[in-house]
């Protein structure tokens, strides 16, 4: 399988993780102009899992090192196997949860105040877990991340101040999304042996395999909670499985994409977190709120005719965001 061997190249790999995590809801607000987001989370879920499988069965089984996919989930222990499905299933409660706030709040709100927030409790949660790097700069680095979160959630109040009450929902959505979503990273970590991807302990998963149990968590996860999201919506009419399949192809595959983004992000994460630690791994992926609020500035317009002085928060949130990040970079050579 492919083996990640040196610290730059996992921290670049990392960095991939930051645009595919953050970019990923440009699918759901593609698909918003004529599909619910519940909807879209089906296919969502079904791009993930089938990009675990791809991944899987070429990058995981081909290379100079490690066991290949099949044999490794073969031999999997079953403990290990749970973690990591519970990994999925808190994930999937998380995010369907943050789609909803994309879909009422905007990704540029909605992605730095949840994500934002998994990242600052998940890069502890997981440097307890697999203390990699110089804990000092890492969490100076996570405490510019902090400030650069509030800068944000300033701005968009200030964007929000005449905002209607189901706004206010999507940002409430967001906080409830990212405190979940801070725990679901350690659990699919403990299922791998991150000091030895080359010859991991018996019963110990590779990336490639506790991906794909995780994208099972997911998707079967997603069965119980996005049919309920679809029977008591945050906002608006239920919605059933019949219109799920009235959908048309194109539409279904913007969400498939969106799973395929998302996936990538996250197994190159986990490749990535056996050379950089998964706090660090972690924690550079999550830089993902940057990301997301670009395009949600540049492209979506969401803070069209903002005030002067939160254009200026807005500024001052990015620059936070990248001094953070490049703490956490710093914080693995050390």
């Amino acid at each position: 399988m492919f083996i990640v061997h040196t610290y730059s190249l996992a921290v670049a790999l990392c960095f991939i993780t930051m645009i595919c995590w953050g970019s990923w809801g440009n699918t759901q607000k593609l698909a918003a102009k004529s599909w619910r987001y519940e909807l879209f989370y089906w296919d969502y879920a079904i791009g993930i899992l089938l990009f675990s499988i791809i991944l899987g069965l070429t990058l995981g089984s081909h290379g100079d090192g490690g066991r290949s996919f099949i044999p490794d989930l073969m031999q999997l222990d079953g403990g290990k196997a749970l973690s990591a499905l519970v990994g999925g299933v808190i994930f999937n409660a998380s995010n369907i949860l943050l789609a909803a706030a994309v879909a009422i709040a905007g990704m540029s709100v909605a992605f730095p105040l949840g994500v934002g927030l998994a990242l600052v409790l998940g890069v502890f949660i997981n440097y307890i877990g697999d203390p990699k790097g110089n804990a000092v700069i890492l969490f100076s680095g996570v405490a510019l991340v902090v400030a650069a979160i509030i800068c944000n959630g300033i701005a968009s109040g200030q964007r929000s101040q005449s905002a209607s009450a189901s706004q206010r929902k999507g940002i409430i959505l967001a906080i409830v999304a990212g405190v979940l979503m801070s725990f679901f990273y350690r659990f699919v970590a403990a299922a791998m042996d991150l000091n030895d991807f080359e010859n991991p302990t018996p019963g110990m998963a590779t990336p490639y395999t506790a991906f794909f149990v995780f994208a099972c968590g997911i998707f079967l996860s997603n069965i119980v909670f996005n049919t309920i999201a679809m029977r008591r919506p945050f906002e608006g009419a239920p919605v059933s499985y019949r219109d799920y399949f009235k959908g048309s192809l194109p539409t279904h595959m913007v969400g498939i994409l969106g799973g395929c983004v998302w996936g990538l992000g996250t197994a190159l994460s986990y490749i990535a977190a056996g050379k950089a630690g998964a706090a660090i791994s972690y924690a550079l992926g999550q830089g993902a709120p940057m990301i997301a609020a670009l395009w949600g500035i540049a492209v979506w317009k969401e803070f069209k005719g903002a005030q002067a002085k939160t254009v200026r928060l807005l500024v001052l949130m990015f620059i936070l965001f990248i001094s953070g990040l490049t703490l956490i970079t710093f914080a693995g050579e050390n």
